[in-house]
């Protein structure tokens, strides 16, 4: 690597030679003959709260299949934690900075109109580019990328007449342009799974993998729970006894953690029957927390179906599986819910990929990995040369050899106004600096270490001792995020 040069640009320059010459030897057989298929399944708002990951109060059996399958890794974090910036990010292949998206409000094509996108990538490479559901956060972004029109489920959230009349007198309010308050928070219908969008969506995505034929696809399948509201069929809240659910332990502001680091969670506070000041009661907290989990198993079950479906129709052996959660989401944890920070519970995100042939299948990775690193993983694993805008890498090596040496850190970031919070991830530390976007002056640090306080619950970065870190974390940091110095 050239002198003064950071990884991420050399990786840049490197291009398709690089990626070309890493390809596994089943995607180079494949390029002039049989092409591999994906099926890029995106869930909103999914933290890695799976038995794959560790934990056992949450039921999600067809995703922790994927996981026994393929390879889960237990340390991917999203570039940003809100929906619109992270998909973008994702399906790009550029971090935010890159892409200048850091809100809801500007679709990939309206500022990126030239941009290759992933599906887009594939497209060009002549194969079928299907969007089924949430891919992005704008429903009709990149029509360039899609061989046919983005499709989303018909009918409302809502099956409960008394919820529809609430969120039909939010849609017309919202009309008016007041500030009021959305539908319900919660719904439990006893309905089938397909009166649901999600429900919509699998069958959907079932009716195109039959039509596909020969050709081969890209199948992007967006599933929009658990996003709120937390609206499922009664079965699944059914799965679990609310008198069991545990509520986060640490339900506080971490000791010595800078106010611009905490939200007000206003996107739950915007449903009806959630207290616009203050916290939740614990009673209102094992609610929600029953909400999302019921909501994870509803889409759980969505996802099996199409992968059963897959192997009903003999496609399993020739399809890359790619199931990503686009950011995490707090659970009362430090008092929040929603995501809208740098903490772990709000970045750090599940990624599962089954690919075919790869060595490393039925393992884990505790890789430190990214959302930019999907586009080369997915082009390689496909025998397709990535485009050389490209600010990841490909994982196609970890998915042959999961303990294979990988990168010192993963990176995220938030927005608060003219601040950015910038995050570095480590094996052992968090680290996050809070910068003027103007001036690039340090406003505010964060540093938790991992290894003896995994919930974040105790900011070192203010402390003596620890100084030595924080510098070397700080410079880490502004190389590989490319932050000047301050002015």
């Amino acid at each position: 690597m050239p002198h003064g040069m950071n990884r991420r640009a050399f990786l840049r320059i490197l291009g398709t030679g690089a990626a070309a010459a890493s390809l596994p030897s089943f995607a180079l057989g494949r390029r002039h003959a049989e092409k591999m298929s994906v099926l890029f399944i995106a869930v909103d708002d999914l933290r890695p709260q799976l038995a794959c990951y560790g934990h056992n109060q949450m039921i999600s059996p067809n995703m922790d299949a994927l996981a026994r399958e393929g390879v889960a890794f237990l340390h991917a974090y999203c570039q940003q934690a809100v929906c619109a910036p992270s998909r973008a990010s994702l399906l790009t292949g550029l971090r935010p900075d890159t892409t200048t998206i850091y809100d809801l409000h500007h679709p990939v094509r309206q500022v990126m109109p030239d941009v290759l996108t992933l599906p887009e990538h594939f497209k060009k490479n002549a194969y079928a580019t299907v969007s089924l559901g949430k891919i992005y956060h704008h429903r009709n972004d990149d029509l360039q990328g899609w061989s046919q029109k983005p499709w989303h489920p018909p009918g409302p959230g809502y099956v409960l007449p008394e919820n529809q009349a609430l969120d039909s007198y939010r849609t017309r309010i919202s009309r008016e342009r007041t500030s009021r308050l959305r539908g319900a928070a919660t719904e439990a219908g006893d309905v089938p799974d397909n009166a649901y969008p999600d429900g919509k969506t699998a069958d959907k995505a079932i009716e195109m993998l039959r039509g596909f034929g020969s050709q081969p696809f890209f199948l992007a399948v967006g599933f929009y729970k658990p996003h709120l509201p937390f609206n499922a069929p009664k079965k699944y809240w059914d799965m679990y006894d609310p008198e069991k659910i545990d509520l986060a332990d640490n339900p506080f502001k971490p000791k010595d953690c800078p106010d611009v680091a905490m939200h007000n969670w206003g996107e739950l506070r915007a449903y009806h029957g959630i207290p616009r000041t203050g916290p939740l009661p614990d009673d209102h907290s094992r609610h929600m927390i029953h909400g999302y989990y019921a909501c994870t198993s509803y889409a759980d079950a969505q996802i099996g179906r199409v992968v059963d479906e897959l192997d009903r129709l003999g496609l399993r052996d020739s399809t890359v599986i790619a199931l990503w959660g686009d950011h995490g989401w707090n659970l009362g944890e430090h008092g929040l819910w929603c995501k809208h920070c740098n903490f772990e519970t709000s970045v750090h995100v599940p990624m599962i990929f089954c690919a075919p042939g790869m060595a490393g299948n039925g393992r884990t990775s505790d890789a430190l990995v990214e959302f930019v690193d999907i586009y080369p993983t997915l082009s390689e694993l496909c025998g397709l040369d990535p485009p050389d805008h490209l600010e990841g890498k490909s994982l196609a090596p970890l998915l042959n050899d999961p303990d294979e040496p990988w990168d010192e850190a993963a990176f995220s970031q938030y927005p608060r106004g003219r601040i950015m919070g910038y995050s570095m991830r480590t094996d052992r530390y968090r680290y996050t600096e809070w910068i003027e976007r103007d001036t690039r002056k340090v406003q505010a640090r964060e540093l938790y270490d991992h290894q003896n306080d995994p919930g974040e619950n105790v900011s070192l970065a203010m402390r003596p001792d620890c100084q030595g870190l924080v510098r070397k974390f700080s410079r880490h940091l502004r190389r590989e995020m490319g932050i000047p110095a301050a002015d």
